[in-house]
């Protein structure tokens, strides 16, 4: 049971990245941390170098949780231990 749950919470977590990322490529701005006491948020025109590498990183990131989520949930991965 916990280790369907896990896959569940990986295979979510995942899929909020990629939710992420796809709106902020549809609005042209990412979040991507701070900037000391503002938050950083690269957008396409102004930082396209910095966009870029965020949506790539948010991208990467959702698809590896996502498809470790499925190969966990079909058992040929390691579940994410829950406590």
């Amino acid at each position: 049971m916990t280790q369907m749950l896990g896959a569940l919470f990986l295979i979510a977590m995942g899929a909020g990245v990629l939710a992420v990322g796809w709106q902020g490529y549809r609005v042209g701005e990412l979040p991507a941390g701070s900037n000391f006491m503002r938050p950083f948020r690269p957008n396409r025109d102004d930082n396209p170098l910095a966009f870029r590498f965020y949506l790539a990183l948010y991208c990467c990131g959702g698809t590896a949780l996502a498809v470790w989520g499925l190969l966990a949930l079909a058992g040929m991965a390691p579940p994410l231990r829950l406590r």
